[in-house]
């Protein structure tokens, strides 16, 4: 009986033992109620509780990544999209994440998602596309100040995913082409304006130094004769061409007219024939007249 009793009291103490030695690991901290009040906060390594009266609630004190799932929100300008979220945050008070609040990942996975609807929709399309950084922060400015009360902080909110609409993605890819166009042509409005405003200080070189001109003449016929053309063709400028043309009109107009004046008339100037001698009076030609 002694035997069976010093056992049973041995096992009784192992079993208290085991029940009043708790181990909380470095990344927690464990709150500490007795009789269902807090008493403490245990720090890692070994704590000692007194079973059936105390018990130690460990919190985890590791930046907890949550995602916030796709919400259908309208924009500002009425344009449906689908948007999901992530969301990182971790307990600075463990007292206050066990005491203040029931389930602290459930809470701040509904307010997240309100909040994301929340903000998007007072945001367009466009800056919802384009000002992430700024949504992000106001999301993450005004979770703050629900979870400090839960003795949470929220260290980052990032919009992970946008969907939109595909009529909508089909207009914008329209006027994404729109613009490249419009961007083309006024780049191709801005050489054509520097091609001509060079050309004009060109022109003007070469009116000040006319050797410039025909310098330029024989290097585009050494150009031209690089590639062993048969056929080549000198530029010149149009009006001295047309010039050189009239001049040259003008000179065989005036030799014409020169010979024309100085040649006399043809029938005038044929000679008499030979041998003959004139005879009023005797229609008969010179060569049939015979002596009587």
């Amino acid at each position: 009986m002694v035997i069976a009793v010093v056992v049973v009291v041995v096992i009784v103490v192992l079993i208290g033992l085991s029940r009043s030695v708790r181990v909380v690991t470095q990344y927690e901290k464990g709150v500490l109620f007795r009789l269902g009040k807090v008493v403490g906060v245990k720090e890692p390594g070994l704590a000692l509780i007194i079973p059936v009266i105390d018990r130690l609630t460990k919190v985890s004190l590791r930046i907890i990544t949550m995602p916030i799932q796709s919400q259908g929100i309208i924009t500002r300008d009425n344009v449906s999209v689908d948007i999901s979220a992530v969301a990182y945050f971790r307990v600075i008070d463990a007292v206050k994440s066990v005491v203040a609040i029931e389930n602290v990942n459930a809470a701040i996975d509904q307010i997240a998602q309100t909040t994301l609807r929340k903000v998007v929709g007072q945001h367009t399309l466009d800056e919802a596309l384009s000002e992430t950084d700024v949504i992000n922060a106001n999301i993450r400015e005004i979770l703050d100040v629900a979870t400090l009360e839960w003795g949470v902080e929220v260290t980052l909110v990032e919009l992970k995913d946008i969907q939109l609409p595909e009529s909508m993605k089909r207009a914008m890819a329209r006027q994404a082409e729109a613009e490249r166009e419009k961007r083309a042509k006024i780049i191709a409005a801005e050489g054509e304006s520097m091609a001509a405003a060079a050309l004009g200080d060109a022109s003007d070189t070469m009116m000040a130094h006319p050797l410039a001109l025909q310098l330029r003449n024989l290097q585009t016929l050494v150009d031209l004769g690089v590639d062993k053309n048969s056929t080549v063709v000198f530029p010149a400028p149009l009006m001295s061409a047309i010039g050189e043309l009239g001049a040259f009109l003008a000179r065989e107009s005036a030799a014409a007219a020169s010979m024309t004046t100085a040649s006399p008339d043809p029938e005038s100037a044929r000679p008499a024939p030979t041998g003959s001698a004139p005879n009023s009076g005797d229609p008969r030609p010179a060569g049939d007249q015979t002596a009587v």
